[in-house]
């Protein structure tokens, strides 16, 4: 958990420190398991939590384990709406200096989103829609995203939610995964080396101290996103990123 703010509103900051658990466990936790992973005491937990399931933020499943509410979903898109059209500028300058589709995601529990794209110019291009949810393991983003966390918690997210292989280049195990991650973690930035799709390449690196985990990219068809192609776009996408990341912190 972050260091609570100073001077904040104690009973807000205990309203999120829980949304934020039950994120952080899935989306689907028990009072017990909320009381075990914070010191506050159990009857403020409970009635915390007797007041978002009113207001619909979280809800409570027949098998009395709590998990996030309808209501979190406009708050969600609103969010990454915003984000998104924050980031246009730069994913903007990234096509026009490149040629090829630029996109930011963001890490939504377990998948990845989409959440603004900027495409080529060319015929042939790369198109993700924004608002699509992906594996983390098998995308650009997925991968810059993943290298950020520590081991456990990678293997804790792909056991969730499985490890399609929709090319024959795709990770289908958790140790080749690993393996690649420690190889972003040394060079900064991942490659999507036709692992989505056949015939595509994808360039991407995490946004650095991004409140939410935040990635940004650059794909196209492998006969023009080549070696000399990476030369020039690593660097772009550094820039762009610390320039995202500056907005984003910006108080």
């Amino acid at each position: 958990m972050a260091a609570k703010a100073s001077g904040g509103v104690q009973s807000v900051e205990r309203v999120f420190e829980l949304l934020e658990l039950i994120t952080e466990a899935g989306g689907n936790v028990t009072l017990s398991e909320l009381s075990s992973s914070t010191e506050l005491p159990l009857p403020t937990i409970h009635r915390l939590l007797r007041t978002l399931v009113s207001l619909g933020y979280i809800r409570q499943l027949p098998s009395r384990r709590y998990a996030l509410g309808p209501r979190l979903i406009r708050l969600g898109e609103g969010a990454t709406k915003q984000l998104g059209a924050m980031a246009m500028p730069q994913l903007d300058s990234l096509v026009k200096q490149l040629g090829e589709t630029a996109n930011m995601a963001v890490l939504d529990t377990d998948m990845v989103i989409y959440i603004a794209q900027v495409p080529s110019p060319h015929s042939m291009r790369m198109f993700t829609e924004v608002g699509r949810r992906a594996h983390t393991h098998d995308t650009g983003v997925g991968k810059a995203l993943l290298a950020q966390l520590e081991n456990d918690v990678v293997r804790n997210i792909v056991t969730r939610t499985g490890m399609p292989t929709p090319t024959i280049k795709s990770h289908g195990t958790v140790e080749s995964l690993l393996a690649d991650l420690d190889v972003i973690r040394e060079r900064g930035y991942a490659i999507d080396e036709e692992e989505q799709e056949i015939g595509v390449r994808c360039f991407a690196m995490a946004v650095p101290d991004a409140p939410t985990p935040t990635a940004i990219s650059v794909s196209g068809p492998v006969q023009r996103v080549d070696e000399s192609f990476a030369e020039r776009a690593v660097p772009m996408l550094r820039r762009a990123a610390a320039v995202i990341s500056a907005e984003l912190n910006r108080n």
